[in-house]
């Protein structure tokens, strides 16, 4: 990956993270990481349910929306690795939900954010 694309990935992560809490969540962690992958933003809203943020930035959209790119394969690794986190930090019986957040240059040099609540889901949850 190059230096680019590795600043453009954590300075949408970093907007991405302001962006939730400034929406009230609460962030938890930033890049869980497990052999298995990685989860971007973990945060709690105000319900108390966890929430896993998979965070999309792209320089525009010649490839599509970057939501598109969360594919059945990456949304069955961030289910392990948020299933994993959830055993980890004890918090196995919460409620938990998956979302994604876009990140786009906005032409002013600043980013659009756009944020995805219950983007996709892989298990029944209470």
């Amino acid at each position: 990956m190059t230096r680019e694309r590795q600043a453009l990935g954590a300075g949408g992560e970093d907007a991405a993270a302001r962006w939730l809490e400034r929406s009230g969540l609460r962030i938890l962690a930033r890049r869980f990481r497990l052999r298995m992958g990685e989860i971007d933003v973990v945060a709690e809203d105000e319900d108390g349910t966890i929430v896993f943020v998979e965070v999309k930035a792209r320089r525009g959209l010649r490839f599509g929306r970057p939501a598109e790119a969360v594919t059945a394969v990456k949304r069955r690794r961030l289910a392990r690795v948020a299933a994993a986190f959830l055993a980890r930090c004890g918090l196995s019986g919460r409620r938990s939900r998956f979302d994604v957040v876009e990140i786009l240059p906005d032409g002013a040099g600043g980013l659009e954010v756009r944020h995805i609540p219950d983007a996709f889901r892989l298990w029944d949850r209470p």
